[in-house]
């Protein structure tokens, strides 16, 4: 896992911004991060103003939304689906996009959804992430219901190697 705290995803997000206009410049990741930014213009004056932003803390529970999070999720998601992890995330996703119209923002909302609430849980409850749950939150999205068999979930993986030994 990474260690990576609020101000460099802050400030990664507004280097993209501001490398916009020579996207040759930018890697494969900073790409992605460009696109889901060119899709979000209303973000663009908290990353052209980001040293104003970087101790800012936004309340869900006073309506707002965290621009740099919500980017964030956006592509924590499409990493996700570039390697299909959780398997059967790209078929869901492609799924979404088809359902929308090809509109990838749309589809990508309804399954940042998914995730923030899965990470709320964890986080609430001091678990690691549900990836059982999380993909039954996905399936729903695309009308399926939750698997017929179970996964490990990554915190799980050291618990059931112990048992083997």
């Amino acid at each position: 896992m990474y260690d990576v705290n609020t101000d460099d995803v802050r400030l990664f997000f507004a280097n993209v911004w501001r490398q916009r206009q020579q996207p040759q410049l930018l890697d494969a990741l900073q790409q992605k991060a460009l696109r889901i930014i060119a899709a979000h213009s209303e973000y663009a004056p908290y990353l052209e103003n980001v040293q104003q932003y970087l101790n800012r803390t936004w309340r869900p529970e006073e309506g707002e939304t965290n621009p740099f999070l919500h980017l964030s999720l956006h592509l924590s998601v499409q990493e996700q689906v570039a390697i299909d992890q959780p398997f059967g995330i790209a078929a869901i996703h492609q799924q979404l996009c088809k359902q929308y119209a090809g509109d990838w923002v749309k589809a990508e909302h309804d399954m940042i959804e998914a995730l923030a609430e899965t990470l709320w849980l964890a986080q609430r409850y001091g678990q690691g992430l549900d990836v059982n749950a999380y993909m039954t939150r996905l399936r729903s999205l695309v009308g399926l219901g939750q698997e017929d068999n179970l996964r490990l979930n990554p915190h799980e993986i050291k618990t059931a190697a112990a048992k083997k030994d």
